[in-house]
């Protein structure tokens, strides 16, 4: 029993079944690992142990009575953006320190209706506003494959979580590479849907014209399983795409990577702080896809230039305005004895927010502000629309783009980038979310540091089930996501 956590989401799913182990055995294997393990990691805001263990036992009882879903019985850990009924959902924020949601996440409702047990709540970039996960309020969350690195960010934690082997599996967020960039700095495997394929209600919203929830988890299989319950319709969120949804688990041997048609856009891998270990590990897994029988085809992505001035407009923008409600007033974070409404406000905002957020929101504020609307955010628009028409033209051609999720390994803790060199370690992620595309992070190998390194497969509107499918192949012939940390191997 004591390599539980070794087991994929089928093995896990399979042992319940046939009560090799049960819920409660399992949920208290990991509690005890995150006792032991996660002071050093740092994951967790909040470990919900009493509520897991009763979550463990109604699931035994589910599958006994033999009414349990494929995932009835595994736990899971939920980034701190997702609302959780009678539990603290801070959005890595003092702001939201004391907030206690009165409702469900959709994700999280699907979860619990699919009989998944909840861990608990783990750490983030502040609003979901960073690469880094060093979060100002909650401390930093340590790489489970270097504590002396960032996991990345902002679904830090929840990459953390998985590589650290501290839940088999968890929800990110991703508004410009939030699920993507961390997958890779922590070696798993990250999906980044079409913008509407997962119900935004109950996130916590940063930029909600490109805001989308996804799984993360060391394989495209164990991705496959949670797609299968976060996908699908919700009327409760307006930008909820009402299309049918695949059993990503079922398609995971649909698409055949012999005769896939793979974009290698050019000016990605002229891009400038490209780190040559990266370059390698990339072009590498890319020869490897090729002599699975994939064509490698070189393609033009002629507006690259522009992915992050536009991103760095449009995001904060929407932040400006999605953060307006976080005023000290109805719930939240609220300054002491202040003098008058005004004072109230300002200093309320000024210390429930850190550093990163108080930058973006007078970024948005002032691209948003009366004769700047027109120069700045309308014209972003414009230039969003652009990015958007480059990708399509290119899907012409071509089944799917390749490219790193990130330009580098992971940072050093403390490693103090400037905003600049932050934003522009985005580079390969933000396109994806301005054109509202699907895209997915595969791990691929290790720079000289030992430190992971990842593909980014971009796909088509709803194409997640080929780039599930196209990693599944590539990891049933590789053995990168296998790997695991020293930290990972520790035994409770």
């Amino acid at each position: 029993m004591s390599d539980l956590h070794r087991l994929s989401i089928r093995e896990l799913s399979e042992g319940l079944a046939q009560a090799k182990f049960s819920s409660r055995e399992l949920t208290e294997h990991y509690l005890k690992r995150i006792a032991k393990i996660d002071t050093q990691v740092q994951s967790y805001i909040t470990v919900t142990a009493e509520q897991a263990l009763a979550q463990a036992d109604a699931a035994d009882a589910a599958i006994k009575a033999g009414h349990a879903t494929t995932l009835t019985g595994l736990p899971i850990a939920h980034k701190d953006i997702f609302c959780t009924q009678g539990i603290k959902t801070t959005a890595g924020s003092k702001m939201l320190d004391n907030f206690i949601s009165p409702y469900d996440a959709t994700v999280v409702a699907k979860g619990k209706a699919a009989g998944l047990v909840t861990l608990g709540k783990v750490n983030m970039d502040e609003f979901a506003m960073g690469s880094t996960s060093e979060n100002p309020h909650f401390g930093s969350t340590k790489n489970p494959w270097n504590l002396e690195h960032v996991p990345g960010g902002s679904s830090g934690g929840s990459a953390a979580v998985v590589a650290a082997d501290l839940a088999p599996f968890a929800t990110g967020t991703d508004t410009g590479g939030s699920i993507r960039q961390p997958a890779s700095f922590c070696g798993l495997t990250g999906l980044k849907p079409t913008y509407g394929r997962v119900s935004r209600f109950g996130m916590i919203a940063y930029a909600s014209s490109m805001d989308q929830s996804g799984p993360m988890a060391r394989s495209a299989e164990d991705c496959a399983y949670l797609m299968n319950v976060m996908a699908g319709h919700d009327a409760k969120d307006s930008t909820s795409v009402q299309k049918e949804v695949d059993d990503y688990v079922s398609n995971l041997n649909d698409t055949s990577v012999k005769g896939l048609r793979i974009g290698i856009p050019k000016q990605y891998f002229n891009v400038q702080g490209l780190d040559a270990d990266v370059k390698a590990r990339v072009e590498k897994s890319l020869k490897k896809l090729e002599e699975m029988g994939a064509i490698l085809v070189e393609i033009n992505l002629n507006m690259t230039e522009a992915y992050v001035p536009t991103y760095y407009l449009i995001a904060p923008a929407e932040a400006s305005s999605n953060l307006q409600r976080f005023d000290g007033v109805r719930y939240g974070y609220r300054c002491e004895n202040p003098v008058d409404l005004m004072d109230l406000y300002k200093r309320s905002r000024s210390e429930g927010f850190g550093t990163e957020v108080q930058r973006r929101i007078l970024i948005g504020t002032y691209a948003l502000s009366a004769g700047y609307y027109d120069a700045y955010y309308v014209k972003a628009q414009k230039v969003r629309r652009l990015i958007q028409q480059d990708f399509l033209k290119a899907f012409e051609n071509v089944d799917v783009i390749a490219a790193p999720s990130a330009p580098t390994t992971a940072y050093k803790i403390g490693a103090n980038l400037s905003p600049t060199e932050m934003y522009l370690g985005d580079i390969y992620t933000l396109a994806v979310n301005l054109a509202g595309l699907p895209a997915i992070n595969a791990p691929v190998g290790f720079d000289k540091n030992n430190l992971p390194v990842g593909l980014q497969l971009i796909g088509n509107y709803w194409s997640e089930s080929q780039l599930l499918s196209v990693v599944h192949q590539y990891q049933q012939a590789t053995d990168w996501h296998t790997k695991r940390a020293a930290i990972a191997e520790e035994n409770a």
